[in-house]
């Protein structure tokens, strides 16, 4: 049997915790996992753990999802190697960057996940534009767990997704929240009106999801002429 890959994760805040519990879950072996923070604690059993990189060579994998502007000070202290890919969860940091922290890489990938990574329920924009076949898949499956992948050929294109993905879960829970303090001005109570809020907008997006029809059908077949719906 091949021997899966070495991975470093450099980082375990919320978006690394996420990952490595996602990797787990997946069936990566705990033993391959090599987290790299002073500050992770209470992690896993088998993961290995340490401040600082250990010694040894460089790994398979380097994950960082650290914040970026630690990014000047950790890079130097990180080894990589051309069969090293570099998975950035970065924001703002564009691979250009990545290979100037981390020259001699044999891949520089950027991706950008959203909150509800945390529960396997998010979606991220994917980019490694040297990425061959086979590196393609190693990535896809390190972010699979995180909840569905999309792979963009433009890095430019991160604007866009950061509006709509990365911060657009803020967007849609404020509107939720404002959803329910419509129905608490309506006599609901604050519990039952958020349980509402919140169901309405999960419910809806599978519903677009899964049937396939636009948003906008979706809102017409709700709407009756004159109706509450037409009139909110």
């Amino acid at each position: 049997m091949k021997a899966h890959p070495s991975i470093w994760l450099v980082g375990c805040g919320n978006m690394g915790g996420a990952m490595l519990n996602g990797w787990l879950a997946s069936g990566i072996p705990a033993d391959v996992i090599q987290v790299v923070d002073p500050l992770a604690s209470a992690l896993p059993a088998g993961v290995r753990h340490s401040a600082g990189p250990p010694e040894g060579g460089a790994p398979d994998i380097l994950v960082l999802a650290i914040k970026p502007q630690m990014l000047a000070d950790v890079a130097p202290t990180l080894p990589v190697a051309s069969t090293t890919t570099v998975i950035s969860v970065l924001a703002g940091v564009e691979v250009e960057t990545l290979g100037k922290a981390l020259p001699g890489a044999g891949a520089y990938v950027r991706v950008m996940p959203n909150m509800a990574a945390a529960i396997g329920e998010g979606i991220s924009a994917v980019f490694g534009p040297t990425l061959d076949a086979a590196g393609r898949d190693q990535v896809g499956d390190l972010v699979a767990p995180l909840g569905r992948v999309e792979w963009i050929d433009e890095e430019a294109l991160f604007h866009g997704v950061t509006g709509v993905s990365g911060s657009g879960p803020a967007f849609v829970l404020r509107f939720a929240e404002a959803l329910a303090a419509g129905g608490v001005g309506e006599g609901l109570s604050p519990d039952l009106a958020l349980r509402l809020a919140l169901e309405t907008l999960s419910g809806s997006a599978r519903l677009a999801l899964e049937t396939g029809k636009s948003p906008h059908d979706l809102a017409e077949s709700v709407r009756s002429p004159n109706g509450t719906t037409h009139a909110g």
